[in-house]
């Protein structure tokens, strides 16, 4: 096994910056997730570990190793990519082992390589059939398969699920994450799911525009996201942001959002005196917005007037789009409100749970 480190490491591809000075260590061991939008730079930085890429500027180790000149296939990776790349004439078996014959192994080993992951995988009933013969799900496995028999450093990802329909890839994932407990090898994982890469990464990096905006744990990226950027693209549906203004009233300091305004938790207050008087964007996000009828306790000063603009019943809770004044929020409630499109609603805003952003910077606050 071996930790990734990336040392102010650049991509061009002529006067674009794929990716743009990246330091990076993924420590042994762990299961890291790349996320961010299309072409953020996510599927450079894996190819660049990979060895198919060359770095414009800094330095990729492997280990301890120095591997900017170590071609793709010295590198001891394996890569699992979107397409599942089997051949189409060979049986799983022959897929599965292919690269072992290549290499020289043994009979005995490439044997007994194939026959463990086949039966880690699920797949050792399938070991006779075509490609054409297995379902999406099936030749998913497979290509893993592939890459596990190689037992590599690292295991690089790129997209792997993207092909499967929803219920089986909500159930390969659960599948990958077992995989890896058992394996233990340093993984690189890259998805544009964000719900992917919370429920999958120990550790996940955002990225945008080749640029790396935080490096975190699933749960502080939720918490404490260090930017709009990224508390915007983690959660669904997305943290509500809107541009207020920080005031004193009644010796309280309070969201002035124009439409509404809301009170800042006592303890919170101390922590953004200094932006008192000023334009900050406030965050919050659906699910700490709730229907004031099941909340009779709540705070009065959390309390906001809205109507319903749209519904949306998902069953276990139901998505709200509430107009205040000139403004829109997105409430994701419990599924026992029955407010509907046109009704009035009074809403509690969980303000222990708020974000604040600089206006300029939007760099997290709060």
């Amino acid at each position: 096994m071996a930790k990734v480190v990336l040392e102010g490491v650049t991509k061009r591809f002529g006067n674009v910056v794929a990716v743009n000075d990246v330091t990076l260590e993924i420590p042994d061991k762990q299961f890291t997730v790349l996320v961010g939008p299309s072409g953020c730079g996510k599927t450079t930085t894996l190819r660049l570990i990979a060895g198919l890429e060359e770095p414009t500027e800094g330095n990729i180790y492997i280990g301890d190793r120095l591997v900017n000149d170590v071609p793709p296939k010295d590198r001891d990776i394996a890569m699992v990519f979107q397409n599942y790349a089997l051949y189409p004439h060979m049986t799983v078996y022959d897929n599965m082992a292919f690269g072992l014959k290549l290499r020289g192994y043994p009979r005995k080993e490439i044997d007994r390589r194939v026959k463990e992951a086949a039966e880690m995988l699920g797949i050792q009933n399938l070991l006779d059939r075509k490609p054409k013969q297995l379902s999406g799900g099936q030749r998913q496995r497979v290509a893993l398969g592939r890459a596990i028999v190689r037992e590599p450093k690292v295991f690089l990802m790129d997209e792997p699920l993207s092909n499967l329909d929803a219920k089986l890839r909500v159930q390969t994932r659960a599948e990958l994450k077992k995989l890896h407990a058992r394996l233990q090898t340093t993984t690189v994982y890259v998805t544009h799911d964000q719900v992917e890469a919370m429920t999958m990464g120990d550790m996940i990096v955002v990225m945008k525009d080749g640029v790396v905006q935080q490096v975190d744990t699933p749960m502080n990226l939720y918490q404490k996201p260090s930017n709009v950027f990224v508390a915007g693209f983690i959660g669904s549906p997305a943290m509500n942001f809107l541009e207020s203004e920080l005031r004193v009233r009644d010796g309280k300091v309070i969201v002035d959002a124009g439409s509404f305004a809301v009170e800042v938790p006592s303890d919170l207050a101390e922590e953004v005196r200094d932006w008192v008087n000023k334009r900050v964007i406030f965050g919050i996000r659906p699910e700490d917005i709730q229907d004031r009828r099941f909340l009779p306790d709540a705070n009065p000063g959390w309390t906001v007037k809205a109507t319903v603009d749209v519904h949306e019943p998902l069953g276990s809770d139901v998505i709200l789009y509430l107009a205040v004044g000139d403004q829109t929020l997105v409430a994701r409630m419990d599924a026992r409100s029955d407010a509907r499109m046109g009704q009035s609603v009074e809403v509690v805003l969980d303000m222990r749970k708020m974000h604040l952003f600089n206006i300029e910077t939007h760099e997290a606050i709060l």
